[in-house]
């Protein structure tokens, strides 16, 4: 199993949500698929590739803990934050895991502090085109944010036009409209 296979099953174990963890795996290998995509057209960024498909699979970790019934998500917080919960998530798994190796309880969750801080910074940074204060940085978190506009929760397995995707950032303004077509140039396919 994989890191991201423990991290699902311990924070959306089967039978609890099963609606919600399914519709979470189809969104996230959507979006781990058309990433890897820009990893594999695009060999010039040196993208990690087990980072950005690792991270497409945790970057959505935190919708369980909000309200959109919509979509399965029976939480309390605003959707909006679900990138930075996330993110909380994963760092209380990391601790806990790391407390569990310490004590010798539990070698299934493997944790890679490195790894799993990367992991919690694309969960954090995602949202739209970065909140204020949480815009992605590195090269693979731009490109998981990059491919996880182009799927919606609503219609997970239906991919986006970019004319679609750019037009569903417009209601949260311009500057995130300017930076995906940024992104687009540098991530979307080659002429």
């Amino acid at each position: 199993m994989n890191i991201e296979d423990y991290i699902i099953d311990h924070f959306y174990p089967k039978g609890d949500n099963d609606a919600l963890r399914e519709l979470l795996l189809v969104h996230s290998r959507c979006v781990a698929e058309a990433a890897l995509e820009v990893c594999r057209e695009h060999p010039e960024l040196g993208a990690d590739e087990e980072v950005v498909r690792t991270g497409a699979m945790l970057h959505d970790i935190g919708i369980v803990r909000c309200d959109a019934p919509s979509i399965h998500c029976f939480g309390s917080e605003p959707y909006i934050k679900h990138g930075p919960i996330g993110a909380e998530m994963l760092e209380e798994y990391r601790k806990g895991c790391s407390l569990s190796n310490a004590l010798n309880k539990n070698q299934d969750c493997r944790p890679d502090d490195v790894f799993l801080k990367k992991m919690e910074r694309i969960c954090a940074r995602h949202t739209g085109t970065g909140l204020p204060g949480l815009e992605p940085e590195t090269t693979e978190e731009k490109i998981v944010c990059y491919a996880d506009k182009f799927f919606s929760k609503t219609r997970p397995e239906r991919r986006k036009t970019y004319d679609e995707a750019l037009r569903s950032l417009e209601k949260f303004g311009q500057p995130g409209v300017e930076i995906f077509k940024g992104w687009h140039k540098q991530f979307g396919p080659k002429a």
